[in-house]
């Protein structure tokens, strides 16, 4: 390409603008428009159209035109949660403070803390350590001694030493 052909190309800017539901699904119903005439247009093509119509509006067309759109409040619209909380919010703010409420604090997880790895014989030999004296005891407890003969058997009551 030559610089006569850069030149010529017009540089393209991207925007974004508000738009009430009304005006959109106008530009939806040119669009079906412009197709039913056998032509095929882009949103952003009706609304170039559209400046080129006012740019060759005489002045009084072009003022009753500009009158004729209603004024809109600028930026992204707000969800009505979010106004709900900023109105709660907004009596604790004091006018001192300039700090932005655009941003929900941000919850942390908490991760679970690991153990310490340790060998597996420590802890299992004290435990055994500690458990076996209980069976131990209980099995003396259940299984009652027997007498080696009939002499050796104490009698209940008397006493053998």
């Amino acid at each position: 390409m030559s610089t006569e052909e850069k030149a010529r190309k017009p540089k393209l800017i991207r925007d974004s603008f508000t738009i009430p539901k009304s005006e959109y699904a106008a530009i939806e119903a040119l669009k079906t428009r412009a197709i039913a005439q056998g032509t095929s247009v882009k949103k952003s093509e009706l609304l170039r159209a559209g400046l080129m119509l006012l740019v060759k509006a005489d002045e009084a067309a072009f003022k009753a035109a500009i009158a004729a759109v209603p004024s809109l409040k600028t930026g992204r619209p707000v969800a009505e949660k979010t106004q709900a909380v900023k109105a709660a919010i907004a009596p604790r703010v004091g006018k001192a403070s300039a700090a932005p409420i655009a941003r929900r604090p941000s919850v942390k997880k908490e991760t679970p803390v690991k153990a310490p790895l340790t060998t597996a014989k420590a802890p299992a030999a004290k435990k055994t350590a500690e458990a076996a004296p209980a069976r131990k005891a209980v099995a003396r407890k259940a299984a009652p001694a027997k007498p080696t003969s009939p002499a050796a058997t104490p009698v209940p009551g008397t006493d053998a030493a």
